[in-house]
């Protein structure tokens, strides 16, 4: 205890206390380093805020090296802000590097811009989200079918880039997938991992389409690495499949003017106990959950 004290005391007390302070203030060298230290420290996150936090830093370790160099003199000081600076330096350049290293094609940034990036999704991770899919954009030309009902196994999940698509059930119109939305989402969500299935309805091209695709296996390999995706995916297929739901209800009515609610059928049933409810058997096979099972088939032409 005694040397503990007598190490701290020294530490304290050996250098004595200032009684005078220097009257000239130090030189615009060192204020200029000050300046960029504090904004510096006021970067943001991601890539660009590295980039602003190390560029800027980078050169208040400059400036105090100028500063230790011309006005101090002093070695020591001067040492450590020029190897504070070089390693600012080189983060500088790696995450530069790492900027360059996740440019994207002109659909998936835009891609980025409209679904992911309001999400607060980094670039990094987006990256992960592209390669899974190979980073292609896929054509899909009008009057052609992406899925075919009774036929095409459901084996991806594929998200509309451009164009719009056209749900039907033994050749009743259901509702239209429009830019953003998946197109496969609720037969997704019927299935387990391990489980297989074939489409209940069929999706045909109103217009030229493109869209991006994952395979099943490929994308339950990302979500068991990133299981940050997997929650993403899980947000982003149950808003679609909501979206899905109220774009059927707003197309299935009653008699006597009442509207069909397909999020309350009890209380459907209790204010209109005269009026056997309306059943949307067909309007409900996108979203059913389970499907037979069928050998895989490929995106085909409607009138094959």
């Amino acid at each position: 205890m005694g040397e503990n004290a007598s190490f701290w005391e020294s530490l304290i007390y050996a250098h004595p206390a200032c009684t005078t302070w220097k009257q000239e203030a130090e030189g615009s060298i060192y204020h200029l380093a000050s300046i960029f230290f504090v904004v510096g420290f006021m970067g943001g996150s991601g890539f660009f805020g590295l980039l602003y936090v190390f560029s800027l830093l980078g050169l208040g370790f400059l400036c105090s090296s100028v500063w230790a160099w011309l006005d101090v003199c002093a070695a020591d000081i001067f040492s450590w802000n020029f190897v504070l600076f070089a390693i600012c330096f080189v983060q500088f350049i790696y995450v530069t590097y790492q900027v360059r290293s996740v440019a994207f094609d002109r659909e998936f940034q835009e891609l980025y811009s409209a679904l992911f990036q309001p999400l607060g999704i980094s670039l990094t991770v987006y990256r992960k989200i592209v390669l899974c899919c190979d980073a292609e954009v896929i054509t899909l030309e009008k009057e052609h079918c992406y899925a075919m009902q009774g036929k095409t196994p459901i084996d991806k999940l594929s998200l509309l880039v451009s164009g719009r698509i056209r749900v039907t059930v033994d050749g009743e119109f259901l509702h239209y997938i429009f830019p953003l939305q998946f197109l496969d989402s609720p037969e997704w969500d019927s299935l387990r991992p391990t489980e297989e299935g074939i489409f209940q309805v069929t999706l045909t091209a109103e217009t030229d389409c493109r869209y991006v695709a994952w395979r099943r296996k490929k994308l339950y390999l990302l979500f068991a690495k990133h299981r940050f995706i997997s929650r993403l995916f899980s947000i982003l297929i149950g808003s679609d499949i909501a979206e899905k739901l109220y774009a059927l209800n707003d197309r299935v009515h009653v008699g006597q003017g009442f509207r069909y609610d397909i999020r309350l059928p009890n209380f459907y049933h209790v204010a209109l106990p005269e009026t056997p409810p309306v059943q949307p058997s067909h309007h409900s096979h996108h979203l059913q959950r389970g499907s037979p099972r069928r050998k895989p088939a490929g995106v085909t032409n409607c009138g094959s």
